[in-house]
């Protein structure tokens, strides 16, 4: 494992953090009285849309999974369609998730949607950059001694506090303090966002500093 694939890392984690900053700031220069909680369901909409972009083009870019085969167009479009599938079947899969687990079946059908919106693209969007639409390395980075790049071991530990992040943000609702940020799913979606932001933050420094004692399958 060399530092200059740990400092890669962590640049291409900065990225994304920049791009949820965008998605704050920006938008207000476009849109009257935006703001994350008087116009949350907007705000999913945009952050959903600047943080895929970013990931697709940090994994254009970086490519930390690149393939010295040569792949035709016919099977580049096959796997973006793929890929469009898989992150709906997820967005779906979540939402099923979060009714299931007491959100409104038929009111607020919309923000709970969003709400999956956002933790797919926090979650099911980098594992489709790097992984690919294949549930097999899917379950082998998530499995006990499968991670086999420190970007699958970033990958898991984002993915991990991302749901986290989204338990810790579903505990304020029941209380009674009728803060704006208690109206389901504002105080989920902004517990998945900061548990995001922290994975991005902590991956790169807990690989640093346990990287002598790191080991992955291809090494």
């Amino acid at each position: 494992m060399k530092d200059t694939d740990i400092k890669r890392l962590l640049y291409t984690h900065l990225l994304c953090i920049f791009s949820i900053i965008l998605s704050i700031f920006v938008p207000s220069f476009f849109l009257e009285n935006f703001s994350i909680l008087e116009t949350h369901l907007t705000w999913l909409c945009i952050c959903s849309v600047f943080v895929t972009a970013v990931n697709l083009v940090l994994y254009l870019v970086v490519k930390p999974n690149a393939s010295s085969k040569r792949s035709s167009l016919s099977y580049k479009v096959t796997r973006f369609l793929k890929c469009c599938i898989y992150f709906l079947m997820s967005c779906f899969f979540f939402h099923v998730i979060f009714v299931l687990y007491g959100a409104p079946l038929i009111e607020l059908v919309l923000e709970t949607f969003l709400f999956a919106v956002i933790l797919s693209t926090f979650t099911t969007v980098p594992c489709l950059c790097l992984l690919g639409p294949n549930i097999k390395a899917w379950l082998r980075v998530f499995s006990r001694n499968g991670l086999t790049s420190i970007w699958e071991n970033s990958l898991q530990i984002t993915t991990i506090s991302s749901f986290i992040g989204t338990w810790l943000g579903a505990f304020p609702i029941p209380l009674d303090w009728e803060r704006p940020w208690q109206v389901w799913p504002i105080s989920c979606t902004l517990g998945a966002t900061f548990g995001y932001v922290a994975g991005l933050v902590i991956s790169p420094l807990w690989i640093y500093w346990n990287r002598k004692q790191l080991t992955y399958k291809n090494n």
